[in-house]
């Protein structure tokens, strides 16, 4: 069983920044695929960001170039910095955990879920 935990949520004016922080329990922790998804009131939970084991990074298009995905498996977390923030960007963002899959930003690729941090980010 592995807990995720999320913090540094917040709001924000547009064009600021945010860092996200995503603690794990589980000892395999560098071992796994890690993801960053969002959703907005009304949408579908989408992919932001994931990290493979190897460090292999993939983004949505909507972020590519704002937000950069991180991290430091000795503290084990991960990490999600978020630059240029717009007011789309509006969302609970959760951090999700896999053991085996590292491919694209279906959530059933993610066996363990935290609660959610909720970014809002105003004009």
């Amino acid at each position: 069983q592995v807990q995720l935990v999320e913090s540094g949520g917040g709001s924000v004016q547009a064009g600021g920044s945010l860092r996200l922080s995503c603690a794990a329990s589980s000892y395999t922790y560098s071992s796994y695929c890690m993801g960053w998804f969002r959703q907005a009131p009304g949408k579908e939970r989408e992919g932001v960001a994931r990290i493979s084991k190897y460090d292999w990074t993939k983004y949505a298009d909507s972020v590519k170039g704002r937000f950069t995905i991180s991290r430091d498996n000795a503290k084990k977390t991960l990490y999600l910095q978020m630059n240029s923030l717009k007011p789309e960007d509006t969302a609970m963002y959760y951090c999700a955990a896999d053991s085996s899959r590292c491919g694209g930003f279906s959530t059933s690729d993610y066996t363990y879920w935290g609660q959610g941090t909720q970014v809002t980010v105003s004009s």
